[in-house]
């Protein structure tokens, strides 16, 4: 039965004949290629934007630590500067041109430290500035030793001076006291001296002529007189005042006699009856004399007493009595 319809079976011991995968291989191939290009990308570029990402937070870093440590330099130049501004304004009194120039500097460094996007040339300037301010501080720190030492030599000369000036205030002080006590001593000293007091009693006739009387209703006047003299007193002129006082007590006063008030040394403020001028020549005896006069004269004691320099330098009584039948 070799001819048939149906076709011959393949023997089964006869091996099949090979197919071609090499094309399904190639795709395989260049998809693996594929992917692996994609993830190395995907990862070059990650690891690329981390870098760049640590670059920034580098350059961040170190643009916050540049700026932070001019902060601290700046902040360091400010503490030295506040340490001796006080004592340099207590000196001079006014800012020095040095000063205004370091307070421009400080508002220049004070501007770009505050800006929070400052360039690095700013920051650069910032630095230079600072160490501009720092040099100037310097100067103006050996300017305030120089003050403060001239401050302190000018104490001492000061100090000095006083004790001196107290030195010679007291000095003067004695000279002066020891100038009062000899002038006082002088002026006690060159008080006058009274002797030879009389009061004499006087009835004025009307021809001129007088005549002593010692009855009162009749009395028209005292006739004082004494006399003065002194070793040491300066010849010129000189006043004596005189104290009358009636047998009432009272002092005897008159606007004509030019009565009005003194200041003793030992009896405080007195009533005098009158003032009597005398022109005195030194190593002399000199005689005083004149006469109190009163509308009416009162029976009893009438007292005299002399004053020079306040001192009391004498003192004399008249007694006047009651007039008899034909007195």
């Amino acid at each position: 039965m070799a001819n048939t319809n149906y076709p011959s079976a393949t023997p089964q011991n006869e091996p099949a004949a090979p197919k071609n995968n090499s094309g399904k291989n190639l795709a395989i191939g260049l998809l693996a290629v594929g992917l692996l290009g994609t993830w190395g990308y995907f990862l070059y570029d990650k690891n690329q934007s981390g870098q760049e990402t640590k670059d920034r937070e580098v350059l961040s870093a170190n643009y916050m630590t540049q700026r932070d440590s001019l902060k601290l330099m700046y902040n360091e130049a400010e503490s030295r500067l506040d340490s001796i501004t006080g004592a340099n304004n207590s000196l001079q009194g006014e800012k020095t041109a040095l000063q205004k120039e370091i307070d421009s500097k400080k508002a220049e460094i004070s501007r770009i430290l505050s800006k929070s996007n400052a360039t690095d040339a700013e920051l650069k300037k910032a630095r230079t500035l600072i160490n501009e301010l720092n040099g100037q501080i310097g100067r103006l720190e050996a300017e305030v030793t120089r003050l403060t030492g001239e401050n302190q030599e000018l104490t001492a000369n000061n100090s000095q001076l006083s004790s001196e000036k107290q030195v010679l205030e007291q000095n003067l002080q004695t000279t002066v006291t020891e100038k009062d006590v000899l002038a006082s001593t002088v002026d006690v000293g060159s008080t006058f001296s009274a002797s030879n007091i009389a009061i004499t009693p006087v009835k004025e006739k009307r021809n001129g002529k007088e005549k002593t009387t010692s009855t009162a209703k009749r009395v028209d006047k005292l006739n004082v007189s004494f006399t003065v003299e002194n070793r040491i007193a300066t010849s010129g002129a000189a006043d004596l005042y005189v104290v009358v006082t009636a047998p009432d007590g009272k002092v005897v006063t008159n606007g004509e006699l030019g009565s009005a008030s003194m200041t003793t040394r030992m009896d405080g403020e007195r009533q005098f009856t009158t003032k009597v001028p005398v022109e005195y020549e030194q190593g002399t005896r000199k005689p005083v004399a004149f006469p109190i006069r009163q509308e009416d004269f009162q029976r009893g004691d009438y007292k005299i007493e002399v004053y020079h320099n306040g001192f009391k330098i004498g003192e004399g009584i008249r007694t006047l009595k009651k007039g008899g039948l034909f007195g």
